[in-house]
């Protein structure tokens, strides 16, 4: 079996129909030297069963247990190959060229460790809300860590060599692991965002006790890592927003809640929203097959 460029880790949960579009998507793709790691986390909802492939570049992973998503994204990066990882999440859409262009990107640009994509938000049936708010530089990206950083962690793509030197943290910070990662590691390496809208990220809404549960562990994140490294009064602020959001978030409409309100993100064209039909349409019409 040849070794490929990209290795797609993609863990799966409870995954339910959506699941049948993120595979459609990987298929769909311009770039062809890829392996796709489908790693299953215990689902119930039966998303898996019946799943196969005649496709060597698919290896599906299952050993029937619940480890959580951290635990499963260093899984698939102990199990990659490719020169590079990207993740992919179960319920989003990767547009056609979404692996040639960051793959590109990161050939041409040998100093960025790790490489996003612009992002269109979109909910339950294709609706697209808006464009996930866009940094293209480290520095535009790390400006306020305290505050978080814009770059989504499903478009992520980057060298392998970084994913196994800053693994994601365990026991997991869920439901703000990404963070977490970027947190630690952000002083010594170098992120860029692709200035082109490569992906769909589907946004549902969340109840208030997941987004708390996410604002309350990146607090803590925030705090840990900023002390331990003497950045006190990003200490502080990193500790104090997430609490403040989550305020925040108890005033807001249940959709609303987590800045999910449609002006929470940037406006798209006319011809960006005519490309995502596209790209939907092309995914929307595909079957879950027993071969992937």
């Amino acid at each position: 079996m040849s070794i490929p460029i990209v290795s797609i880790v993609l863990p799966v949960y409870n995954a339910g129909p959506t699941l049948a579009q993120a595979l459609a998507s990987i298929q769909l793709q311009t770039f062809r030297d890829w392996e796709l790691i489908l790693i299953d986390d215990g689902s119930t909802d039966g998303c898996m069963v019946g799943l196969s492939s005649s496709d060597n570049r698919v290896r599906m992973v299952q050993d029937g247990r619940n480890l959580g998503l951290a635990a499963r994204l260093n899984q698939g990066i102990d199990l990659a190959r490719g020169k590079y990882l990207a993740r992919m999440d179960q319920d989003d859409v990767a547009y056609p060229a979404r692996l040639e262009r960051q793959i590109e990107f990161l050939d041409r640009s040998p100093n960025v460790d790790l490489a996003g994509t612009k992002a269109i938000v979109f909910r339950d049936e294709g609706h697209p809300m808006g464009l996930f708010p866009f940094r293209a530089t480290h520095a535009e990206i790390c400006a306020r860590p305290w505050d978080g950083f814009y770059l989504p962690h499903p478009t992520w793509m980057g060298r392998i060599e970084w994913f196994r030197r800053h693994r994601y943290t365990m026991p997991e910070v869920v439901r703000a692991e990404d963070h977490d990662l970027l947190l630690r590691t952000y002083d010594s390496s170098r992120f860029a965002c692709v200035d082109e809208i490569l992906f769909g990220y589907r946004k549902a809404p969340q109840s208030l006790g997941k987004l708390w549960t996410g604002r309350i562990n990146l607090a803590r994140a925030q705090l840990r890592v900023h002390a331990t490294k003497g950045r006190w009064t990003y200490a502080a602020l990193g500790s104090l927003t997430p609490l403040l959001k989550g305020a925040a978030d108890l005033l807001r409409p249940p959709l609303q809640a987590g800045g999910e309100s449609a002006g929470g993100w940037g406006r798209l064209s006319e011809s960006e929203i005519d490309t995502w039909r596209r790209v939907w349409n092309s995914v929307r019409v595909v079957p879950l097959q027993s071969d992937l």
